[in-house]
């Protein structure tokens, strides 16, 4: 055989090799199918949980539910106890909607400021107005301003939770700056804290849920999150 015909030969063996491996990839693609955030598993979804303080809050509250609601999102609230007064019923459909209590203190103090007794007494009031409003002791406490009492774990039997991520609500009051610092710093597993006592802070966090859910995050309550 001449080498031309060789040559002529390879040339027809590579052009059909490559027809073949083109077709292959083409039919691949065709038949490969992406998921969509909405189609991942509760398994898959990356696991973040928002957390409200302070409240209730008789005009916010409702307001920040009816959202929450509509979009089947389940949230953690750390309520001060002195606010449940006058506000039961509030409190009631806040566990009845399936979101996590915990208490925040009765006053809103700080408890590393306090003796150890006064500290305990504290979380133990708040929680108390929880279980005769509720008729369920919370698991959870959230300290104030994230200070917490040195060995006060010893003397009673609840998780104090903090987070990862500080909206900053209480400070900017701009829906706009609040979003943002929210969905550009959040991270899987992060615990997002935020208060449901002001109308921006309302409107941020249902902002915050819907651009999260759309990048794929589950909402959870804490305990899912800290207990797992």
């Amino acid at each position: 055989m001449s080498k031309n015909k060789i040559w002529i030969c390879l040339a027809v063996f590579l052009v059909l090799t490559a027809a073949a491996a083109l077709k292959y990839s083409t039919e691949s693609v065709g038949q490969m199918h992406i998921q969509t955030a909405g189609e991942l598993s509760d398994e898959e979804h990356p696991k973040i949980a928002l957390t409200f303080d302070d409240g209730p809050h008789a005009v916010y509250t409702p307001k920040l539910l009816d959202g929450l609601k509509k979009r089947g999102i389940h949230a953690t609230f750390f309520l001060i106890g002195k606010n449940i007064e006058g506000n039961e019923e509030l409190v009631k459909r806040i566990q009845e909607e399936g979101h996590l209590i915990g208490s925040h203190t009765y006053n809103h103090v700080q408890l590393n400021k306090l003796s150890e007794s006064k500290a305990r007494d504290e979380v133990l009031k708040g929680c108390n107005k929880i279980y005769e409003t509720t008729g369920t002791y919370s698991s959870f406490v959230r300290p104030p301003y994230g200070a917490w009492k040195k060995n006060l774990d010893f003397c009673i039997t609840m998780i104090p939770v903090s987070w990862n991520v500080d909206s900053l609500d209480w400070k900017t009051q701009n829906t706009e700056k609040i979003v943002k610092r929210v969905v550009k710093d959040v991270e899987e597993g992060d615990i997002i804290l935020m208060h449901d006592i002001f109308d921006t802070s309302v409107e941020a966090a249902l902002q915050i849920a819907d651009a999260l859910t759309e990048e794929g995050y589950q909402f959870v309550t804490v305990d899912e999150l800290l207990l797992e």
